[in-house]
């Protein structure tokens, strides 16, 4: 059980393939959706924000999201598609990227370097 909110979206699978599903699962509305993709092996993220929240899909491999809210501190594996991991505002969040993964991102707001913190918790 994780401190961090992960949801386990409804994944149907037969002999054709897997089709994982999406719809009114979010607890905001997305206005920005992006993926990082080429990324194997690197760490991106390192910073929390002021009010923007994210859902974050590993849509294809597995990476490592390390969470920290200034009182708890844990590390996440996404490796399935149909795992969703919830980022607050005040989440510090850095993400490990496994060979060939790509990551999904879903945001509450539009992008706005003024309301990143860069500086993690201490």
């Amino acid at each position: 059980m994780t401190h961090f909110a992960v949801l386990n979206l409804p994944t149907f699978a037969d002999q054709r393939g897997s089709l994982t599903v999406m719809e009114r699962a979010l607890p905001f509305e997305v206005v920005r959706t992006y993926w990082i993709h080429g990324a194997d092996g690197q760490t991106r993220g390192g910073h929390r924000h002021t009010y923007t929240r994210q859902a974050l899909i590993a849509i294809s491999g597995k990476i490592d999201v390390y969470m920290n809210d200034g009182v708890t501190a844990e590390t996440i594996a996404l490796d399935h598609p149909g795992k969703c991991l919830l980022v607050e505002p005040k989440d510090w969040h850095t993400m490990n990227f496994g060979p060939g993964s790509v990551l999904l991102v879903m945001s509450s707001h539009p992008y706005d370097r003024s309301e990143y913190i860069d500086t993690p918790y201490e």
